[in-house]
């Protein structure tokens, strides 16, 4: 094997890739090894049993089932299924598995971090991979658990180089949309927080904090809230109390409670306040009034995962992540700031 330096503790699961390389052929030849193929030169297929045997490689039933042409089953975890938000996700990662001839079996986490690892190594035992859409768990625990659930994929969170990833970009989205908001004459705008564990939530967190930095005109008070209907018709003392004239919810669910809530008080959206979403789930267009909101292809995020999580199972090196950019869909529940009297 010449001077090629074996790790004995590698830092992720060993690949095929890792042991074509080791062995100096092909992924190609590395798999007809495993599979017992007899087409291979038996000098080569030594070294790479030997390399295997000498890094502890356990082949992965699900690349060795593909390429055998066996269907095969996926795991997807979710934090909750009652977000329309996820079910776009699940929607996208289901209908690019299925073209594959690949089933799909899915867990809901109930927005429960210390159980999620466990519900993930379930469900994992059970299937060939696993997708993990925007999981709650820190990152120490998430970058632990990936090491055990190989091949994975992991939406709405950084992992490094340890598993695929598709994400979206809320920093900048959320930016956009403070300043839309803005360019309206808003200068005091609330915030109304997600899910304190959420990545996604802080990601926007980030990037209010930038654009604080650089529009010290604008005011945005962050009021912690929740994910849910029931949390943005929750928070309109909190909205009052803060004096805004506009407010950007964690994603459509709040905004559309928060703007339940308004129509009971007899606040008028926009003439009295601004409210804008992030998500674009079906239901922002159909309401009253029509909700603005930061638009993701959902859809697409899953199918990205899923395509790069595929290319995984084959044993091809994917560690650059998908990234999606949102992009601003203004409807009427977003207008000009105009004096008005006390709310």
């Amino acid at each position: 094997m010449g001077n090629k330096r074996i790790r004995k503790n590698p830092v992720r699961p060993m690949r095929i890739s890792d042991i074509a390389r080791l062995a100096g052929v092909s992924n190609a030849t590395v798999s007809r090894v495993i599979n017992g193929f007899s087409t291979v030169n038996e000098d080569i297929a030594q070294r790479v049993r030997d390399i295997i045997k000498e890094v502890g490689y356990v082949p992965s039933q699900t690349a060795r089932s593909l390429s055998l042409g066996a269907s095969q089953t996926i795991g997807v975890v979710v934090p909750d299924l009652s977000n329309p938000m996820y079910h776009e996700v699940l929607r996208g990662v289901h209908r690019a598995a299925a073209a594959d001839g690949y089933r799909v079996l899915v867990a809901d986490t109930l927005e429960d971090p210390q159980g999620e690892a466990a519900v993930a190594l379930d469900i994992r035992h059970r299937t060939d991979a696993l997708v993990l859409i925007a999981p709650r768990m820190t990152r120490p625990e998430l970058l632990a658990l990936l090491m055990r659930v190989h091949p994975a994929a992991v939406i709405n969170r950084t992992t490094g180089e340890n598993a695929v990833v598709a994400r979206v970009d809320y920093e900048a989205g959320i930016q956009t949309l403070a300043e839309h908001l803005r360019t309206l004459g808003h200068s005091r705008i609330a915030f109304l927080s997600g899910p304190e564990q959420s990545r996604s939530n802080q990601d926007r967190q980030r990037g209010l904090e930038q654009y604080r930095a650089s529009h010290p005109d604008v005011e945005i008070v962050e009021i912690p809230t929740g994910s849910g209907f029931d949390d943005g018709h929750r928070s309109w003392e909190a909205v009052r109390d803060a004096g805004a004239s506009a407010v950007m919810a964690f994603n459509d669910l709040v905004a559309l409670g928060l703007i339940g809530r308004l129509a009971e008080e007899g606040i008028r959206v926009p003439e009295d306040i601004s409210v804008a979403g992030f998500d674009n789930i079906p239901f922002a267009q159909y309401s009253s009034p029509a909700l603005t909101t930061m638009a993701v292809d959902l859809g697409e995020v899953g199918a990205s995962a899923w395509r790069d999580l595929r290319q995984e199972i084959e044993g091809a090196e994917r560690r650059e992540p998908s990234v999606f950019a949102p992009v601003l869909r203004v409807r009427a529940s977003t207008g000009p700031y105009s004096a008005r009297v006390e709310l």
